[in-house]
């Protein structure tokens, strides 16, 4: 197995689909990007980025299930490429004994990075999927020259900018009860009696 860094998740512009990116921590520099769904590339960036959200994602209730159980995520695999499908697979440690499920990579890898364990992938699947992208392509023997990230469209600008204004209007930690249904609010909050 080969153990890559998560370079992070990029969007791919043509179809505005996330991709998460390993790559190979060596002087090839082979990258395997993976396309996956919007909600866990949410989840992946929060993780790397450490926001916590009032309450806790599909990813973050897992890990803490987990950890009630006395169950440790030691590392992710992904397994194999089959169809232009990847696949992956948690390997769990509990009272010493080791179990390994089938999973999505893009679950493994946002699970991988709240319990900060390795991801590997195996050789198979990296040298029918690697890449390595043309601006890390040497000529010769000589170090690949750093670049900067491509400009944006107009479009692309326009985009980030809502994006932007949202999020800098967006405060997770004061939430407004009163926009929220009932069953939104927390079990430790005693419900008021509803008006006759």
């Amino acid at each position: 197995m080969i153990r890559v860094e998560l370079v992070g998740v990029r969007v791919e512009q043509a179809t505005n689909q996330p991709i998460v990116l390993l790559r190979e921590p060596n002087s090839a520099g082979r990258h395997l990007p993976i396309f996956i769904g919007q909600p866990e590339a949410t989840s992946i960036v929060y993780a790397l980025q450490g926001i916590e959200t009032p309450r806790p994602m599909t990813h973050d209730l897992v890990t803490n299930t987990w950890r009630e159980m006395g169950i440790r995520l030691h590392q992710v695999n992904v397994t194999d490429l089959k169809d232009g499908t990847f696949y992956a697979e948690l390997e769990l440690v509990q009272h010493g004994e080791v179990y390994r499920d089938s999973s999505r990579p893009s679950d493994a890898i946002a699970l991988s990075v709240r319990a900060h364990v390795p991801i590997l992938v195996h050789p198979s699947v990296m040298d029918e999927a690697g890449i390595i992208p043309e601006q890390d392509m040497p000529e010769g023997n000589e170090p690949p020259e750093k670049s900067e990230p491509a400009p944006l469209s107009q479009e692309g600008v326009e985009r980030l900018s809502v994006f932007e204004d949202f999020l800098g209007k967006l405060d997770l930690d004061k939430l407004d009860d009163k926009d929220k249904p009932e069953d939104e609010e927390p079990p430790d909050k005693p419900k008021k009696p509803k008006k006759k």
